[in-house]
């Protein structure tokens, strides 16, 4: 992968910018991550020059509303372009057991069958299993079982063809048992709900979530050479990446990043 176009980095309530979700772009294809709560997604992508018919990749997290049911969106419209003869190939979509039903039960109760009628012939279902290993656009992706307590999701580990390792460990704090899969990471991409003076707001902790301070914590623990932040509430958002990096500097020493909608990152 190149870089990381990030599309949303709000929380599930989050009004103010669009739901957490990202591409990674390897040559002219695109590798989508989630689709955030609704049609948001197609203006993010546009807002990217990103067409639907470079994406024929897409991870799906879990089951949640502000990750799943942009994909309702994503179907029809990838399907459309399809019914046009506007896309070429198949489209595929990565995700646990349980999400292949769901997924496919949303569209078809939202969406017409002439875009549904693509399922198992151009739209493609591929479950990923704890430890399970896919090449995707010539990176080698090691799925992961992320333990959480709320809703089954899984996260990934990238080893890319130019030698750097990416973790994301979906939307809930990393744990002990994703240290296979952490350990050694260039790039960390971890949910932090809020700031940690504001927990006894936003209550993080009651909804399987972190701060700042914690998320810092973890990266410096761990020698993250590059920690992304993001899944966040969006009360403050014109001063969102200010206080969170201001918080973090206390606690992690290395390259930090509090991106916002739009932004894209390089790896390096």
């Amino acid at each position: 992968m190149e870089n990381l176009i990030v599309l949303g980095t709000g929380n599930a309530q989050a009004i103010h910018c669009y739901n957490t979700c990202f591409a990674m772009k390897n040559g002219e294809e695109y590798f989508l991550t989630d689709a955030g709560g609704g049609n948001g997604i197609l203006l993010a992508l546009e807002k990217q020059n990103i067409p639907l018919e470079k994406i024929h990749h897409i991870f799906v997290t879990h089951a949640h509303n502000d990750h799943i049911l942009g994909m309702v969106w994503m179907i029809r419209m990838i399907a459309t372009s399809m019914n046009k003869s506007k896309y070429e190939g198949n489209l595929h979509i990565y995700c646990h057991y349980e999400l292949v039903d769901t997924i496919q039960t949303l569209s078809r109760l939202t969406i017409g069958k002439k875009f549904t009628d693509h399922f198992g012939s151009r739209i493609l279902f591929h479950t990923v299993e704890n430890g399970g290993q896919k090449e995707i656009l010539q990176d080698r992706f090691t799925f992961f079982d992320i333990g959480s307590a709320k809703e089954k999701q899984f996260g990934y580990q990238i080893q890319m063809q130019n030698g750097i390792k990416l973790a994301f460990p979906g939307d809930e704090p990393y744990r002990e048992t994703l240290h296979p899969y952490v350990q050694g990471a260039d790039w960390l991409l971890h949910e932090a709900f809020c700031l940690y003076d504001q927990r006894d707001i936003f209550k993080p902790y009651e909804k399987h979530h972190s701060t700042v301070m914690d998320a810092c914590k973890l990266a410096e623990e761990l020698n993250i050479p590059n920690l992304v932040l993001w899944h966040t509430e969006d009360k403050d958002i014109a001063h969102r990446k200010e206080k969170y990096t201001a918080e973090g500097r206390e606690f992690y020493h290395g390259n930090l990043l509090v991106p916002n909608d739009g932004e894209v990152l390089s790896f390096e």
